[in-house]
């Protein structure tokens, strides 16, 4: 049985670019790069996404009819949410390195990176007994915890895998194993820059997930 899902990462909410942590609508700019990127999505059966704001307005410009999926939601930044990352640094430093360096920190009171990686990767298994392709528009901090389950890498690789808006993670799924391809839906030069498939890899039959994550309704981080 063979699974094809498409990532798409939703632009707004990078922390290095917009230093207010949370939901935000993208831009007039994004959302005008989002629509003119419609034409390169892949053929897909169904489509999901983030429930929120950014995810919802990004998914409509695309012109997919995406259903919000709670498991596929932002990073929980408990009390940090609605702050400047310099707000932060500057009043809890070593909560916000503890933070980029631990992937069990949750100084903010939300949700480590590993509790993220581990509803990842929950996702990801039941998306794996689902036939069919599915384009699913969400957050880069989702993307990376994706990624860190179909590359079986360890949680705290989590800050180190580059996505950029609207970038295009492929994962297909076949014979227990993942394919993974990295592409873009973002014209340019007139051409379509869609996945490609860049490595196989073996897919851990069991997870060393690390159990508690929080469960606030803020969430934040997202693209780099």
């Amino acid at each position: 049985m063979t699974i094809h899902l498409t990532f798409l990462c939703a632009p707004g909410g990078d922390t290095t670019r917009e230093p207010l942590l949370g939901d935000a609508s993208p831009s007039e700019n994004d959302l005008r790069t989002a629509r003119a990127a419609a034409a390169a999505l892949p053929v897909h059966r169904a489509a999901v996404r983030a429930p929120s704001v950014r995810c919802a307005r990004t998914a409509d410009a695309l012109g997919l009819l995406a259903a919000p999926e709670p498991a596929l939601r932002d990073l929980d930044l408990g009390a940090w949410c609605g702050r400047t990352a310099g707000d932060i640094t500057a009043t809890d430093p070593g909560g916000w390195t503890a933070w980029l360096t631990d992937p069990d920190a949750a100084p903010h009171g939300g949700e480590s990176v590993r509790g993220l990686c581990r509803r990842a990767a929950d996702w990801l298994d039941g998306a794996a007994r689902d036939p069919g392709d599915t384009v699913a528009v969400t957050e880069a901090a989702v993307v990376r915890a994706a990624l860190v389950h179909a590359l079986a890498v360890p949680a705290r690789t989590f800050w180190h895998l580059p996505v950029s808006p609207l970038s295009a993670v492929s994962l297909t799924w076949r014979d227990g194993r993942w394919d993974v391809g990295f592409g873009s839906v973002v014209p340019w030069d007139g051409r379509r820059r869609l996945p490609a498939r860049s490595a196989t890899l073996v897919r851990p039959r069991r997870p060393a997930w690390a159990a508690g994550n929080g469960r606030r309704s803020c969430s934040g981080v997202s693209n780099h």
